[in-house]
């Protein structure tokens, strides 16, 4: 697995407050898939929410920006105009903290892009993974599964109804096993071998269900 970050126009991120630049908890969107059941670039395509529009991706990164001081986006190689317009749609302000990084192993698989995604913060005490097709994912979830890792969870996710969400956070006990995935396979298995390690934190927000592969999906949201 290679880490490419080339072509693309880097923001500056925030230094981190008095930790150099290492952060506790590294925050990683996943945003290189190609689509292909949507029919079009999905990550592009603009969506209203709350009477403001913007690409689907834009709003889905708007509540880890608000968040993390720097946010590590995965991304597919030759997707520089996709990066360009997200950050001009979100603004120089808003979009500073987004690290682009370059998976060139994307059309591998997602785990490919996961592992990507970590290796770009490998000293980090733990990872959060979010997908860039899921808009409607709460601040509030994305914070309280921050807060669990950094409370010493090994593994936690929002969940509803007894159903698990997005996004899913990693402690460091499982860098090696994430920076050795590859191809579809993900880190479900994980979530499924270590159920009992799992920190669960309740809400009644569907939003953490709720990712764009069709557009009809865009009802959902």
């Amino acid at each position: 697995m290679d880490l490419l970050i080339a072509d693309i126009p880097l923001s500056t991120p925030s230094p981190a407050s008095g930790r150099g630049a290492r952060y506790e908890i590294a925050a990683v969107v996943l945003a290189a898939g190609a689509s292909r059941r949507f029919g079009s670039d999905k990550l592009r395509h603009p969506v209203t929410r709350h009477g403001v529009t913007l690409p689907l991706a834009a709003h889905s990164l708007q509540p880890w920006l608000e968040i993390f001081r720097r946010v590590t986006v995965v991304v597919r190689p030759g997707t520089g105009a996709f990066c360009h317009e997200i950050e001009t749609a979100l603004g120089a302000a808003k979009s500073a903290p987004i690290r682009w990084v370059v998976c060139k192993d994307a059309a591998d698989g997602m785990a490919d892009s996961l592992a990507c995604g970590v290796h770009a913060n490998r000293d980090a005490e733990g990872w959060l993974i979010g997908l860039a097709d899921m808009p409607a994912v709460p601040l509030a979830a994305i914070a309280s599964v921050r807060n669990a890792l950094l409370g010493g969870a090994g593994l936690a996710a929002p969940a509803c109804e007894g159903r698990r969400g997005h996004p899913v956070g990693f402690a460091a006990h499982y860098r090696e096993e994430l920076l050795a995935l590859q191809g579809d396979a993900g880190a479900r298995h994980w979530l499924e071998r270590d159920n009992s390690r799992v920190v669960h934190i309740e809400t009644s927000d569907d939003g953490i269900f709720a990712d764009i592969d069709i557009p009809d999906d865009l009802v959902t949201i």
